[in-house]
Parts: C-alpha cells; structure tokens; sequence
C-alpha cells in the first residue's frame, strides 16, 4: 500500500485552499464588522472590540455615562413581588379613592391626564408602587412626587395602586402584529441591543413590573425615555430601560412616543 505524503506548503493544491480560506475569512469581517454596520445612521468606527460586539448584538460598554454597574445595580430598593398584583379589596379601593384626590390636578379626576403626567387609570398595581417607593426613598426625582410621596406609609401606596388599577381601563387599544408597528416596537434593534417594547409593555406580552403605554401622553414618554437615555433617571432595575435606550435616536424616540400615545387616541402634543 501505497502511503502518501502529508500535504504542505509546496503542495499548490494546499497552498491555493489556505490562500482562499484566508481571502474568505478576510471578506467576511470586512462584510460583518464593516460594510453592514456602516449603514446604520448612527454607525462610528470605535475600534475592533466595539465592531466586535456591534456585530453580536451586545453592547461594548455594559455602562451608563456617569454611573457604575454597582450604581445601575442598585438604582431600586424595591423588590417586586407577585402579591402585589393580587385582587384588592373594596375597602382598599375606597381608601385608595380617597388618597387620590391629592392626584387629580396632575393625573385628573379619573387617572386620565390632561397635561404630560402619565395616565394611572388601569395601570398595573406593581407599576404604582414601585413608582411611588423610589419617589419616596428619592431613587426617582421629581419635586412634587417626591414631596407627596415622601410620607406615605405602605399600606397607602398599597391602597393608592389598589384604586387606579380598579379604574376603567385606559388601555383599550392593546398592540397586537395584526398591525403595521414602527420597527422599534415590534422587532426592536437587535444590532444595537434594543428590544422590541412589546416584549415587555403589554399588548403582545407584558414583564411584571413593567408599565402598561398605550395612550400615555406623548410628551410624557419622551421625556421618560430621553431621561433614561442621558442617565437623569435611572430607577429601571439592573438600567434594563438605560441599555435600552441609550442607542436611540431622537427620531426613534419620537416615532415610539407617537406611536404609544396614538393608541387609545391620547394627545399627541
């Protein structure tokens, strides 16, 4: 039997297959770290580890300008727990109507604002309270929230969430993909690591904890997101809104905030 020699470097049939590998491995990142990311808008040559996790869909720093991952870490004190979904009592919900009237300047008489506070009618209990105990341990700012909230007890913000989330839903318009959505809302941005909204504001599915949007008022959420961008807020836990939100535009913002608040026919301006 015949025993043929190892192929090497003066084999021209080996010598031509790793100089095409090569051209092809070549080819291949410039396509993939270089030409497709070149066509986003916002695309800026950050250096190879920065191309490197643009082309995996992750960010290169996990970040936010001015912050730490231990201050993102701990941007909430409140631990979400399921119970405080639970159905409340009429009594809750009384108390709840009651604390209220100190709200309806800004959120109106039936939790549907007429300016650029958010809307609380139905909202997810969860939401309203973890909203109002980082108002009241100051890891959300706002002076008017901040001093409403700074002295009420537990069982007032438990009786506050119970109430708004007994109100006639605002969200009647839930998101569905039998509709054209902006790209953002129904696919996110998997290059720059944004996730679609509807994987976790409603509609479609919704995260616990995470606060229903349809028919917010427009310029509410703008400045939400904007804020979340820039790091002015930052009471997402583990900055989840801050990652995603950091990569956006102002078009994209805007687009997103239109979108949302064109739902249930709310205010647009």
């Amino acid at each position: 039997m015949k025993v043929h020699d190892t192929p090497g470097w003066g084999n021209p049939w080996f010598r031509r297959s790793i100089i095409w590998l090569v051209v092809l491995t070549l080819g291949a990142f410039l396509v993939g770290f270089v030409l497709l990311p070149s066509v986003h808008g916002d695309f800026s040559a950050q250096g190879l580890w920065a191309s490197i996790c643009r082309a995996a869909g992750v960010p290169g720093d996990w970040s936010v300008p001015g912050t730490t991952p231990r201050q993102a870490a701990s941007a909430t004190d409140v631990v979400l727990d399921r119970n405080m979904a639970k159905a409340a009592s009429q009594q809750a919900i009384g108390r709840g109507a009651t604390l209220a009237l100190n709200c309806t300047m800004c959120h109106g008489a039936q939790g549907m604002s007429t300016s650029d506070a958010p809307n609380l009618a139905g909202q997810y209990p969860e939401v309203i309270i973890k909203q109002l105990m980082d108002y009241r341990s100051g890891k959300r700012s706002s002076p008017i929230m901040v001093a409403l909230a700074k002295g009420l007890p537990d069982a007032d913000i438990a009786d506050l969430a119970a109430y708004y989330a007994y109100l006639p839903k605002a969200r009647t318009a839930p998101t569905t993909y039998d509709e054209a959505l902006p790209a953002l809302v129904r696919v996110g941005a998997p290059l720059r690591n944004i996730a679609p909204c509807v994987s976790c504001h409603g509609g479609i599915d919704q995260k616990f904890g995470a606060p229903w949007l349809e028919g917010m008022p427009k310029g509410y959420l703008e400045a939400q997101l904007k804020a979340f961008r820039s790091g002015a807020r930052g009471n997402d836990s583990e900055a989840q809104m801050r990652n995603v939100v950091r990569s956006m535009t102002d078009q994209e913002i805007e687009e997103v905030s239109l979108f949302y608040a064109r739902k249930a026919g709310a205010p647009t301006e």
